[in-house]
Formats: C-alpha cells, structure tokens, sequence
C-alpha cells in the first residue's frame, strides 16, 4: 500500500509531518516486526485516542511543527507507542535482553494500552459508507458488549479487550436501529465474543426481535457458548430467520479442553446440538484448533469422534421430520500462540506434525455428512513467526516484499520458497520464533506493552494448563487477572 501510494517505506525516511502511518487493532499486540515501518502504534481501543491524536496532528500541522515533535507530544497519550523512541538490545542467542526508551525521550518505559471506560458512552457511528459490491460480512453489525468472562488460554481476544464492559439493551437497541434505518441493510449482526455472555440477553431479544421481524430483518447471534443455549435462548432463536448456527469445542477430547481452559464438556455440545435440531435447525458449524499444548492423536480424534456423534445425534431424535438432513462443517485451524495469553510462550507445531495431525482427522471421520476445512501448514508457520517475532524480522519483511511478497493471504500468491529465502538472506532463523518453547523467565519482543494482565496471571493460568486444571470463568470467581486497574477497579464481570 505505502509503495502504491509513492510513500518510502521506512519511518526513518519520512521526516515530515504531512505523511504519518499510523496502525491499531489486534495486531498492534506485538507490532515489532513493522515497528521500522510504522511512525505510531495505537494499542488498546482507538474511540478517544485517535480523537486526541488528530486534534494535535491538526494542530502542529498548522503551526508547521516537525514531524519530531509531534511524536514527542503524542508519546504521552495512554495508549500511543511510538517505536522510533525505544531502544532494543539482544543476547548472543538473539533473544531480546531489554527494550527500554531512548535517553532524551519523553517515552515511557512501559505504553498502557487504552480503553473506553464507559461503553454506553462510547462512540458509535449512526452510519457508514455502504458498498455497491458483496462483501464478506455485508451486513450492520451492532456490538453488545466487549470482552470476555472465559478466559480461555489460547485466546488473545480475551485477554486483551478486558475488563469487562456491556452496553445497556436501551442503547444496544437504539443504536442498531439507527444503522438498519440508515444503511437500507436487512441483516444485524449482535457482535461480541461470547454474544450468550451477554448479561441482558434475554431482556434485549424479544425487543430486538419485535422490531428486525416486523421489518423483514434477519438477525444474527454469532460466538454463542455450548454452555448457556438455554430453552428460552432456544425459543427467542426459532424466531428468527434460520441459518447456521456455530460453536467452538475447541478440543476433541475433555482432558484436553479442560487444558485450554474451554469449560464446556461433550454432553454440553451434545445437548446444544439437540436443542437446535429440535428447534428446526439443520445446519452446525463446530471451530477446532489443531496443534494446541499438551495435544496428542487421541485428542485429534476426539474432533472426529465429536462429529460424528453430532451427526449420529441427528438422525436419532425421532421427531425430526423425514428428508431433512444434517451438516456438520468441522473447521480445524492450527493453533498460533499468541502475544498476552497463558500461551504466549508455546510454540507452533511444525509442519510435518500438523501434517500428520490432518490427515489423521480426515481418516477417523466416517460420515458424508460432515465437511472438513483446515489451514495451510506454510501458512500457520508464517503465522507463527510474526506473532512472537522482535524486530530482526523487518528486513526480513522488506526483502521480502522486494522478492515479489504480495497478497500472501490468498493461497495462490502466498510463495513461502521466496519468503525462507528472505530470511536466509537476512540471517534470520524463522524457526526460532515459530517452533521454539520461550523461557518464562525471557524478555518478550512485547515486554514494555501493557494490555492490562498481569504477567504473574498469565504464568499461574499456564501452569493450570499442564496440570490439566481448569479456572471457573469471571462471573463465578474473579481470578485476579488485573485488567480492572485499567478502569479503577471496575469490571461488569463482577456485577
């Protein structure tokens, strides 16, 4: 994108001010390995600091300030990292010894993630540019809450938008509303990362639902749990406008869900899937990873013993009227650890191993009726590399965008044989990041970033883990995880 737009790549060779690249989101958790790229890095939630940032940037842009001082001056917003002001040192075995900021600096030592305390108040756009094409997710999507009680430990998400906040059903109505009334679209989306979690779920749909059908439109609830499809969730969803419905087992087999953390049994998913075929569903999509810690082949096919129970489940429920049939989609994505989860110091499988894994799936599963979809191992591999790399993958990046690297998230332009020879060329081992356990005890590529939980958290939920112990989610016992601090000790978890 910046070579299209005749912007030099590197942040060094953009002196002035009236080019800033800026990023966010997810992957803003270990930016390192663009942090030669990028001028600012936005970690947390964007609501009020990209407001700040732009209000200054104006601001010195007028007054014809440098493109140093401006960066001095946002360096002090919570939740603004600037990597030109820090400074990284490695050992000998090319793991990072410490990231520490530059003397003469404003920076500081560690860059607090940002969030918007109070979700109700938060901005919320009445309306958007809509496309004139399909698009992936063309629909109006209408978030309810954000965060995650669960505190499964391979997850990233969970971690990082904590602590807990839920927006009312008043402004949760209100809002989605006003997007279907301005964008013309016929379907909402209620989006969050577990939408059964959210605490006022059964006073928000029969409101919502009044409205979206009376108007012929169709609304959906992605990220339900196995564990709370309750009979009147059930009843609320038998009136909508079916489609699929999706969970996440996560694992094939309970010792090894219960490693995760996933706190959801067999019977539970078995049960779940009942009630939606009595409920006239026929179509379910199960989300599994391959490749997690502690995982063997008996834990593989668990996923195919799983599948094939649902679809056995099916065809035994003796009211379901003939000629309907079942499909069970079973997606397997490789498991990546990620930067801020008890996980983050685990590696990825290689290859071969994963390899193997698949094929093992595919030959246990014995019902046409179930679909098996799964990453590409060179991908999950690269994947891999970038969440736990340091910032000697930069010109690695570099080189390889220069060799052709383009588009590599579509498997017909993904080249990994041009990707391996970039990092010969930069002396760089790709494994290092990708296949290797770190030592607790390291200095992680994205130390000085604070997302709120506490390292000590992360190290007691991992140990759990290899004890095949679980811990009760949020709203049963608070685990001490610390993000509350970010917000003054509050968390809707609690409430």
């Amino acid at each position: 994108m910046l070579s299209l737009a005749g912007i030099p790549l590197r942040s060094s060779q953009r002196p002035q001010l009236k080019t800033l690249v800026c990023v966010g989101g997810p992957c803003a958790c270990n930016p390192e390995p663009i942090a030669d790229f990028v001028d600012v890095v936005m970690t947390g939630e964007g609501e009020e600091s990209i407001v700040e940032l732009t209000k200054i940037y104006a601001r010195y842009k007028k007054e014809g300030r440098s493109k140093d001082e401006f960066l001095r001056a946002v360096c002090t917003i919570d939740g603004i990292y600037v990597p030109k002001f820090y400074e990284v040192e490695y050992n000998s075995d090319s793991t990072v010894k410490s990231v520490f900021p530059k003397p003469g600096t404003p920076a500081p030592a560690r860059v607090k993630k940002r969030i918007v305390e109070d979700f109700d108040k938060a901005y919320f756009p009445e309306s958007f540019v809509v496309p004139y094409i399909s698009i992936v997710h063309d629909r109006a999507t209408a978030e309810v809450f954000r965060g995650c009680i669960r505190g499964c430990r391979f997850c990233q998400a969970c971690f990082i938008y904590r602590p807990i906040r839920e927006k009312s059903e008043q402004t949760i109505n209100r809002q989605a509303k006003s997007l279907c009334d301005t964008t013309g679209y016929d379907e909402i989306s209620l989006c969050s990362l577990s939408t059964s979690d959210y605490s006022k779920i059964e006073k928000l749909l029969p409101e919502m639902i009044d409205w979206t059908s009376g108007k012929n439109i169709n609304l959906s609830l992605p990220s339900l749990r196995v564990d709370n499809f309750s009979d009147e969730l059930v009843e609320q969803l038998s009136r909508i406008r079916r489609s699929g419905l999706t969970f996440a087992p996560e694992a094939g087999t309970q010792r090894l869900r219960d490693a995760i953390n996933k706190n959801v049994t067999e019977q539970e998913v078995l049960n779940t899937c009942e009630k939606a075929f009595r409920g006239g569903w026929t179509s379910v999509k199960l989300y599994f990873m391959i490749g997690l810690p502690t995982e063997t082949m008996e834990d593989v096919k668990g996923i195919a013993d799983l599948a094939n129970k649902v679809v056995d489940l099916f065809y035994s429920i003796p009211d379901i009227p003939k000629g309907r049939g079942v499909s069970v989609s079973v997606s397997c994505s490789s498991f990546i650890p990620k930067p801020f989860t008890p996980f983050q110091w685990e590696a990825v499988n290689d290859g071969k191993l994963l390899k193997e894994k698949q094929e093992y799936l595919l030959s246990n599963i014995k019902s046409k009726k179930i679909s098996v979809s799964y990453h590409d191992t060179r991908t999950s591999f690269m994947e891999g590399v970038l969440a736990k790399g340091s910032r000697k993958l930069c010109d690695v990046i570099e080189k390889a965008y220069y060799m052709g690297c383009k588009f590599d998230a579509w498997d017909d332009k993904f080249d990994f044989d041009k990707w391996m020879r970039a990092f010969k060329e930069c002396g760089v081992d790709p494994s290092f990041f990708a296949n290797r356990v770190m030592d607790e005890s390291e200095v992680l590529p994205w130390e000085h970033l604070d997302y709120g939980v506490s390292r000590e958290f992360f190290i007691r939920e991992r140990k759990k883990a290899y004890e095949t112990t679980v811990s009760p989610h949020c709203r049963i016992r608070c685990n001490a995880c610390g993000a509350d601090k970010l917000c003054g000790g509050k968390c809707d978890a609690r409430n």
